[in-house]
């Protein structure tokens, strides 16, 4: 597919490409309203002249994360946080049943924020803001008008849509919804003539062996970092990173905490 190249760096080629509506851009640097996403980018051969640009984005007193294969991270940024993870992309085995199981997903809207929030509180799987129901594609399960589970759409480049947001509250996981409502998007995704494609921390080894169990395979790692300019314009040097983590990707911009995605 043509959006091949381009999932090596996912945030910017929907920034400036499909989810261009969602974000601001100046120069050589782009980001997500902050209300919604957390991730910003710069180009797939970023310069000087954009990593300012990006900083300039940020404030001097603001953080971003950047998503893509590789992160060099040059002088003048500090970065409190970084771990590794697994692109996967939905293959041939992938079948999107609709088997509900006794389940019937219904679609999320920006009304349904609260209850996105309340299930979030309970089971985050990974950055996630009230305004993140705005990339659209979202569909939920509730049990007794509870909202229990959810998956969406994210990040989105030529040919290829982002599976996100998966998770289940634990009072019901094990009841297949995490499998359900990644069926009933990529069914959502597929109707596009779209594939799906999606990120996992690479020590979240239950939610891999669950994608790989309903068909995704893995195209290549990528890394996540929390990135803070130290003045604006990113010219100060930087200290030195720290330590690559495993650990999950978080709800917020600079707190990040484990994701799950059992359901």
């Amino acid at each position: 597919m043509a959006g091949d190249r381009a999932l090596d760096n996912p945030v910017w080629h929907s920034l400036v490409g499909p989810r261009r509506g969602l974000g601001e851009r100046r120069g050589r640097a782009a980001r997500f309203d902050p209300a919604v996403s957390p991730f910003a980018a710069v180009p797939d051969d970023p310069d000087p002249a954009a990593w300012a640009d990006l900083a300039h984005l940020a404030g001097p007193d603001g953080d971003t994360v950047i998503l893509r294969r590789t992160i060099d991270v040059p002088p003048g940024w500090e970065v409190p946080f970084r771990l590794d993870g697994v692109q996967m992309v939905a293959g041939p085995a992938f079948e999107a049943a609709q088997d509900g199981a006794g389940f019937s997903p219904e679609p999320l809207t920006e009304a349904d924020a609260d209850d996105a929030m309340t299930l979030i509180a309970a089971a985050p799987p990974g950055p996630f803001l009230p305004g993140t129901l705005r990339f659209g594609g979202y569909w939920g399960v509730r049990i007794d008008g509870r909202l229990v589970a959810m998956a969406g759409e994210r990040l989105r480049v030529d040919g290829y849509t982002e599976l996100s947001a998966v998770c289940t509250h634990p009072d019901v996981r094990g009841r297949g919804l995490a499998a359900l409502l990644t069926r009933r998007v990529v069914a959502s995704i597929r109707s596009r003539g779209e594939e799906a494609v999606l990120h996992a921390a690479a020590s979240n080894t239950t939610a891999i062996r669950l994608y790989e169990r309903l068909g995704f395979v893995v195209r290549s790692t990528f890394e996540v970092a929390d990135l803070r300019p130290v003045v604006t314009g990113a010219t100060a040097p930087a200290p030195p990173p720290p330590p690559r983590t495993t650990g999950h990707p978080g709800s917020t911009t600079t707190s990040p905490r484990p994701a799950r995605t059992s359901g």
